[in-house]
């Protein structure tokens, strides 16, 4: 498949590069032990065009981790832009939306909301889907196990998605055990904002001791070993606390991309003239 060619504002490329390399440093400075791998940064790119993916995903910073929200969305971006890219799904997912995502995006590297045993069910199913079809396109993905981290709702708010901590281990077990086509990554967490913003001095966000807590007791029960199982806390607001706390990916969009439209005047591809900023 031939990747269209989608224009790049001068302007706009090095504002996002500025930014990228920003968040980056700060990520260094909060990273105050040395980490088993470095911490992943997922540019959540929900309602900003695809033009600024590829800015960012092109030489000088090559960066390959982008996070979506919405499955339209992220499938047509995914079909504009480079199969290089590593696309994490960081929204709230319906039952029903499951297997197409995981069937229709190849390079889907991680779904980070999966809440529940039928979720997963239909991702490792949607995933079977796309190891079935014959063709280049759809060779090249065959045997790659789809990511997913159970998300938890450290924060216990109704209108945050999630399984309550205590719960967090059962669905753990039914991805590693009756989902072969899924790869369990880890556990995440949206915590509270205001948490982070309410903390004194020398201490962190409650929601991402609960988190790292949950952690630990999945792999305990689980057996499995030291550093197997991720965790994925931490947004523009909180993430160097988060960092803190233990975290080993942070989902940073607004301080990068900077603020989003309203969803109904999002652009999937930005209009731009070759060579004008």
């Amino acid at each position: 498949m031939t990747t269209p060619t989608l224009p790049i504002s001068p302007t706009r490329a090095s504002t996002l590069t500025t930014n990228l390399t920003s968040i980056l440093t700060r990520i260094s400075s909060a990273t105050t032990t040395t980490p088993k791998n470095p911490i992943r940064l997922v540019a959540v790119s929900k309602l900003k065009p695809a033009n600024d993916i590829l800015a960012l995903h092109t030489p000088p910073h090559s960066h390959l981790h982008f996070g979506e929200n919405y499955l339209q969305e992220l499938l047509a971006k995914a079909a504009l832009l480079p199969q290089t890219i590593n696309w994490h799904f960081i929204g709230a997912l319906q039952t029903n939306k499951c297997r197409p995502l995981a069937e229709q995006v190849g390079n889907l590297w991680c779904v980070e909301s999966v809440d529940s045993v039928k979720k997963a069910e239909e991702l490792d199913k949607g995933r079977g889907r796309l190891w079935e079809k014959d063709g280049e396109e759809a060779g090249k993905w065959k045997g790659v196990k789809l990511r997913v981290c159970v998300q938890v709702n450290t924060s216990g708010e109704a209108e945050k998605s999630g399984v309550p901590p205590s719960e967090a281990a059962s669905l753990c077990r039914h991805v590693r055990e009756k989902c072969a086509r899924l790869r369990l990554q880890g556990v995440m967490t949206i915590g509270a904002i205001a948490r982070s913003q309410g903390v004194k001095a020398g201490e962190e966000n409650v929601d991402f001791l609960t988190l790292r807590e949950v952690r630990d007791t999945v792999v305990r029960e689980l057996g499995l070993q030291e550093g197997e199982l991720e965790l994925s806390m931490g947004m523009s607001e909180d993430f160097e606390s988060a960092i803190r706390c233990g975290s080993d990916e942070v989902r940073v969009g607004s301080t990068i991309f900077g603020e989003r439209p309203p969803r109904q005047d999002a652009k999937v591809k930005e209009e731009v003239e070759e060579g004008k900023s």
